[in-house]
């Protein structure tokens, strides 16, 4: 398998018209031809179904384009790592992480990103949902990691990375900080720390009262800083996504009557150039493996 031929399917499955691949690849329509042709040999079927204006690409086509596409592109990262490296040249990136997300999962990609480009200038933003989608919407960031984004804006690509369950999450100090389980109904005399910011907020204000608690005492908070602070000092409880829990001074504990956990997904704007950073951390993200346990994660607290 060719890159030449994986570039001249891609182009081909954007177009589904030959003679504007062709022109598109810079090449003319019979090398095309015979090189979409070979790939369907190796792959050992027909890729494009060929039908004058009606051209549409088959089903081994729709299960290999999104895989010959990460195949392609990180091939153009690797040399653009490489020629980035002879030339010692600087590699921006700007990355929106979810205020309610910790980074710690993700500073080993970091790291390696740093190796690999010694030029590597890092500008890490954090923000609600909505602020990341505007981050990308704007061209502020490249690049964002978060739980889900709704439908902000059409144009933004979404790469499934990891989910991370939701619990019960108290002082050490706190009376249910030594139960194994909490109901609802538990709740109902506790204050209830809220950050809005949280991707999940609706849906967790639907749980309980799904529940029987309509109303909750809160505090409103505006960072997840703020919910840890607040919860080391015994000042109310929280359910959220238990990543975002990083310290020793504070109990999960499972909520008995919820099945709620956060997706984490990688985004980039679709049709937009990535530049060799993002690109290249992109890939790292895709490729890494994430199965992990995060309710049993060491760092993130303890049950």
């Amino acid at each position: 398998m060719e890159m030449h031929q994986i570039r001249y399917f891609l182009a081909v499955s954007d177009t589904l018209n030959l003679t504007k691949a062709a022109e598109r690849c810079n090449v003319a329509q019979p090398s095309l031809t015979r090189a979409i042709k070979a790939l369907e040999f190796e792959l050992g079927g027909e890729l494009l179904r060929r039908e004058r204006a009606l051209s549409h690409l088959t089903e081994l086509g729709q299960r290999m384009l999104p895989m010959l596409r990460q195949c392609y592109e990180t091939a153009l990262a690797a040399k653009m790592v490489a020629a980035s490296i002879r030339k010692g040249e600087a590699a921006p990136l700007s990355i929106a992480v979810s205020q309610t997300l910790a980074l710690r999962p993700f500073t080993p990609a970091l790291q390696e990103l740093s190796r690999a480009l010694p030029g590597l200038q890092l500008k890490l933003l954090r923000g609600s949902a909505g602020e990341i989608a505007e981050y990308l919407k704007t061209g502020t960031a490249e690049l964002a990691i978060a739980g889900p984004l709704g439908e902000a804006w059409s144009r933004i690509d979404s790469f499934p990375l990891f989910k991370e369950p939701v619990d019960l999450v108290v002082s050490r100090s706190h009376r249910l900080a030594e139960r194994s389980g909490v109901e609802f109904r538990e709740l109902g005399s506790e204050v209830l720390l809220v950050n809005a910011g949280c991707e999940l907020a609706e849906e967790l204000t639907a749980c309980l009262r799904a529940n029987g608690i309509a109303e909750m005492a809160t505090h409103q908070v505006a960072t997840q800083d703020d919910v840890l602070a607040l919860l080391k000092a015994n000042l109310g409880v929280a359910i959220i996504p238990v990543g975002g829990v990083e310290t020793r001074e504070l109990r999960r504990i499972p909520m008995n009557q919820l099945d709620l956990v956060r997706g984490v997904s990688v985004y980039t704007v679709a049709g937009r150039h990535r530049a060799i950073a993002c690109a290249t951390l992109l890939n790292m993200l895709r490729a890494a493996d994430w199965a992990f346990d995060a309710a049993t994660d060491p760092h993130a607290g303890g049950r």
